[in-house]
């Protein structure tokens, strides 16, 4: 009888495992489908004249002789 209960404990541990793998999987695709992208002008970063950090880029400035 113990080895019948034991034979059932792993199958019982064994399902467990399955369910907890498919479930990480299934997370981690609606993690990818609802992404916000990651591209890299949305990762970018500039510090401005009055050392701000500023998600736009600086101005470019001539230098024109007054």
């Amino acid at each position: 009888m113990a080895k019948s209960q034991a034979t059932f404990m792993k199958k019982q541990l064994e399902k467990n495992r399955q369910k907890k793998k498919e479930e990480k999987a299934m997370r981690k695709q609606e993690r990818q489908e609802n992404s916000s992208g990651g591209d890299l002008d949305g990762m970018m970063a500039y510090v401005n004249e009055f050392g701000e950090i500023v998600s736009t880029p600086p101005e470019k400035k001539t230098n024109e002789p007054d």
